[in-house]
């Protein structure tokens, strides 16, 4: 950046331009647990390197490289959208990832399982229960930076909970149920599916969206962070493991072994571990965090 140039445009993932913010750029860096001076002087050391244009990833990379020589904890964390978006095209490991999420806050969960409707039958991504409270969670999986749910997403999703939901109310003891639907997405809706699931009663839940109990809220006050954060695995690995249905740290910290099984050994398997009970010990001690229905709000 030209010294006494203050402002100019950046490209964002879809493409669009916008002012670079280096306020943005420093709150993201202590949301993520870097204490404000350390966050200055990335900031700082970016600023000079920048020029009009630049995209928004180049801009993450660089913050991202600054983190990790100061703190694999600190980096993984700010990492942790981009870890989500590369769980896999599948987006099975999504499901399972929220359906851990839902299961932390005391709802019996199944993934990704047929349910009878009162027309026809549906593939459910998630089906959680608790006291009088039944979901029916449909998610929504991009990875692709930028991309979007529009609001077909949720009008396709509440007319098939409609017709499940009419099929529920039949079910023994459920004439009291409150019956919810539900759209997980791990980018951000369209204002336009955010009016549409607000007049539907249909429950929506994004990156950033409600603006308090948002996905990333939900991620950080359980500490549940997927494999994919950890800054020690190679991008291999990481595959190896999720192909292999490990998709979150803890569940790496209860199964060594799996490390083995896909040639990490030694010193790397040491520093990974390590890595891993960082992070998921820090960071519940790190964030405040709900026992409650938490973040998936009923109200």
């Amino acid at each position: 950046m030209q010294r006494g140039q203050t402002s100019f445009e950046i490209t964002k993932a879809n493409g669009e331009k916008s002012i670079f913010d280096p306020g943005k750029l420093l709150n993201s860096l202590v949301r993520s647990g870097a204490d404000v001076a350390q966050a200055h002087e990335i900031v700082d050391s970016i600023t000079t390197d920048l020029y009009p244009g630049i995209s928004t990833k180049k801009i993450y990379q660089k913050a991202f490289s600054l983190l990790k020589q100061r703190s694999r904890f600190l980096a993984a964390r700010y990492n942790l959208k981009n870890a989500i978006m590369i769980l896999g095209p599948s987006g099975y490991p999504f499901e399972r990832f929220v359906g851990e999420l839902l299961k932390h806050q005391g709802f019996k969960v199944e993934v990704a399982k047929i349910i009878e409707g009162k027309c026809v039958n549906h593939e459910v991504d998630v089906i959680a229960e608790k006291d009088s409270h039944h979901f029916m969670i449909e998610c929504k999986y991009h990875n692709q930076p930028g991309t979007v749910s529009d609001v077909k997403i949720p009008l396709y999703i509440h007319s098939r909970f409609l017709d499940v939901a009419e099929q529920w109310k039949r079910l023994p003891g459920h004439e009291h149920k409150i019956h919810q639907g539900w759209v997980v997405t791990n980018t951000r809706f369209t204002l336009d599916a955010i009016q549409y699931g607000n007049c539907a009663g249909l429950k929506l839940l994004g990156w950033d969206y409600p603006s308090k109990g948002s996905l990333k809220d939900l991620i950080d006050s359980f500490g549940l962070y997927p494999i994919t954060t950890l800054t020690s695995l190679t991008l291999a690995e990481k595959k190896s493991l999720l192909q292999m249905n490990l998709v979150l740290c803890h569940e790496l910290q209860e199964s060594k072994t799996v490390l083995t099984q896909i040639g990490v050994k030694g010193p790397r398997m040491k520093a990974i571990l390590e890595e891993c009970q960082n992070l998921c010990h820090r960071a519940l001690k790190s964030t405040p965090h709900t026992h409650e229905y938490g973040h998936f709000d009923i109200g």
